[in-house]
């Protein structure tokens, strides 16, 4: 979790997905073997700069919604990446300045810039905890999460291209289930994942150059992502493609058109009962 982990090198010798995630953002915080192998991923899906940029518009319409209209004040989200403004913290507070939110990732270079994801409005208070998301008793009892979070109250889990680097041997359901579990009724759970639906022979590519790099990864369809909903209650307009979820007016998007097979994310979200 922190203290020893804290201090443990970066391991620049293979690439690692948070790295790789800030280069299709446009970001400056990766290394050559992440450029590396994120451009051969453009190579093969020159789609991923978009669908980065949608994954994390979603992420901020996902967090509007649950403040606005569904009374969410707090938020775990597993997978943070390198921060890249505006942040789920600040876009939350923007809404409800008493919003707590903690962060968790295991890539210590996103432990480096954990300081810039916990500049929180006065009002409220985010924290950063070095966690792995397949350990989720640890993330749950870790203190940190604690001294922030009140889990008698609800809490938007949000799992943001994430799943789809837990394969199926990891029992991402289960994993899924147990986070939710922790959980009291009213909570919400939020997910973006890519999928090979609408082009499988690009996303065979694009699993390889990511399991030759030393990350397994399994993209899913839209009946296996659904299967990360069940039990829960499913918002309007339920499981669409990123881009299609809740779109907003004036949103920022280059001129060129945005497909589907561009965009290539299921994303949805729900509430417990």
């Amino acid at each position: 979790m922190t203290g020893s982990h804290a201090a443990r090198d970066i391991d620049t010798s293979k690439p690692h997905s948070a790295r790789m995630y800030d280069y299709y953002l446009g970001g400056k915080d990766h290394f050559d073997v992440d450029r590396h192998a994120a451009e051969r991923v453009a190579v093969a899906y020159p789609g991923i700069f978009v669908c980065a940029r949608e994954n994390r518009a979603f992420m901020h319409r996902a967090t509007r919604v649950l403040a606005r209209e569904h009374g969410i004040r707090q938020w775990l989200d597993i997978g943070t990446g390198i921060p890249t403004e505006p942040n789920l913290h600040q876009v939350a507070q923007a809404i409800v300045p008493q919003a707590r939110v903690v962060y968790a990732d295991n890539d210590p270079l996103v432990l480096k810039y954990a300081e810039t994801l916990m500049r929180s409005a006065p009002e409220g208070r985010t924290t950063y905890i070095e966690a792995d998301a397949n350990e989720p008793d640890a993330l749950l009892n870790a203190p940190e999460l604690s001294e922030v979070l009140d889990l008698t109250q609800p809490v938007a889990l949000s799992l943001n291209a994430l799943l789809h680097f837990i394969t199926d041997a990891q029992d991402p359901y289960g994993l899924v289930g147990r986070l939710m579990g922790a959980l009291p009724s009213g909570s919400a759970l939020a997910i973006s994942h890519c999928t090979p639906d609408f082009d499988p022979a690009t996303w065979a590519k694009v699993t390889q150059i990511y399991t030759s790099g030393g990350t397994p990864v399994q993209f899913r369809s839209k009946d296996d992502f659904a299967r990360f909903f069940e039990g829960l209650d499913l918002l309007e307009p339920g499981i669409s493609v990123g881009h299609r979820w809740r779109p907003e007016a004036g949103e920022n998007r280059p001129e060129e058109e945005i497909t589907d097979a561009t965009v290539s994310l299921w994303a949805g979200v729900a509430i417990k009962p």
